[in-house]
């Protein structure tokens, strides 16, 4: 089961980091995801932290002695690192037990488990604690604690730590600082010859710059499916630092053990989308300008507060032997007019589609115009042009082609 967690919930409107509860996405096909809900709390319904009421920040899991750890945080330095367990990945967790992490009362905590058995605890901001675990997963070795594993100024480490082992390769894997004024969209890492380094750096495995106005912080772990190694991560959403998508694309090795650079896709760990097939406008891996993913009802979001200049990327999509038509359905306020483009932000114009303002300021409608010749996969990109900067032109629920 792939491990995602929901730092805030959009339809809160929370205005924090985080949440007092974990949520857990799970999938058995990497396609159809499904969100068992509070799974674990620190406070109200299903509290299992009667010390704290803090907020939970990042978590991790393993499974052993035939149940599953959730290692959980909170940025209450009183309660700052503990464990829950339960019979299910899908919880929910109970018996919560505070953690003897020594002096480093931290947080993003994550486990890693040796081939020789023996566990580890990893955790920290800006410098990375290590230690051997007992053999009962509820307690550190605390003389094997180790700080300074990775740090910032080596490795380019602010958070959110992952740990795994590869071909004899281990892997720290976390937000990383070294793009864009130490602004952490990136996650980067790291590699030893021993599960407590020390740690050589070795690069940048995603970035999610651009995937919203307030993009900021990237936290994430890798694993393997059926042979496909994937990294998880998120993106910043609805114009709000707080705000988090969970995300997934597939990774490469090299024969060295290094992992190239990947890019955010619409597509994720699935095939190039169906150009035929309804495509939600949230799914966008890249804005430019003003416009971000908003709410407009429960659990339906659409792309909001376009702008004149602003821009939209979907990657890839599949046209098969062509098309006709592009479609979207939007509502439209000041109106304006779409360029679609393809392979880039300056490519091909392949269609020009007008939106008219309307005086029904509720309602959603459908808009269309012919396209050129367009076949195969392709990155799609719309541009968006208005009257002027500073006018909101026209919300945009889905989009698709004919």
């Amino acid at each position: 089961m792939a491990k995602c967690t929901f730092t805030a919930q959009p339809d809160d409107g929370v205005g924090h980091w985080c949440s007092y509860k974990h949520d857990v996405l799970h999938s058995a096909d990497m396609k159809k995801w499904d969100m068992q809900l509070n799974v674990f709390s620190t406070k109200g319904e299903n509290d299992q932290v009667k010390e704290t009421d803090a907020l939970l920040f990042a978590p991790d899991a393993m499974f052993r002695n035939n149940q599953y750890y959730m290692y959980f945080c909170t940025p209450d330095r009183k309660y700052s690192e503990g464990v829950a367990t339960s019979k299910s990945p899908l919880g929910p967790f109970t018996n919560a037990k505070k953690l003897n992490v020594g002096k480093y009362e931290e947080i993003d905590p994550t486990i890693f488990i040796d081939d020789d058995g023996q566990a580890y605890y990893y955790w920290g901001q800006f410098t990375l604690k290590g230690a051997k675990m007992k053999p009962n997963m509820t307690e550190l070795e605390e003389s094997t604690i180790t700080d300074n594993l990775i740090n910032n100024k080596e490795h380019f480490f602010h958070e959110g730590s992952f740990v795994f082992k590869r071909n004899g390769i281990y892997y720290a894997f976390y937000a990383h600082e070294g793009r864009r004024d130490r602004r952490p969209t990136c996650l980067g890492y790291s590699t030893a010859t021993s599960p407590l380094g020390p740690f050589t750096y070795r690069g940048i495995i995603i970035d999610n710059f651009g995937c919203d106005p307030e993009s900021w912080n990237n936290h994430g772990s890798i694993a393997e499916f059926k042979g496909q190694w994937y990294v998880f991560y998120h993106r910043s959403s609805h114009g709000s630092q707080m705000m988090r998508r969970a995300c997934v694309e597939p990774i490469f090795f090299n024969t060295d053990g290094t992992i190239d650079e990947v890019e955010m896709t619409s597509q994720g760990a699935g095939k190039p989308l169906d150009a035929m097939a309804k495509i939600e406008a949230e799914r966008a891996c890249f804005l430019s300008g003003y416009c971000r993913i908003e709410l407009i009802g429960p659990g339906n979001e659409a792309l909001r507060s376009i702008w004149n200049g602003d821009l939209a990327a979907y990657k890839y999509i599949d046209f098969g032997k062509g098309v006709s038509t592009f479609k979207i359905r939007a509502h439209s306020y000041n109106g304006g007019t779409i360029n679609v483009r393809i392979g880039g932000s300056t490519g091909k114009i392949i269609a020009t589609l007008n939106v008219p303002p309307l005086s029904e300021r509720s309602k959603y409608d459908e808009f269309s115009c012919p396209i050129a010749p367009v076949k195969g996969v392709q990155a799609l990109w719309l541009e968006f042009k208005g009257v002027e900067d500073g006018t909101k032109l026209f919300d945009i629920d889905c989009l698709w082609f004919e």
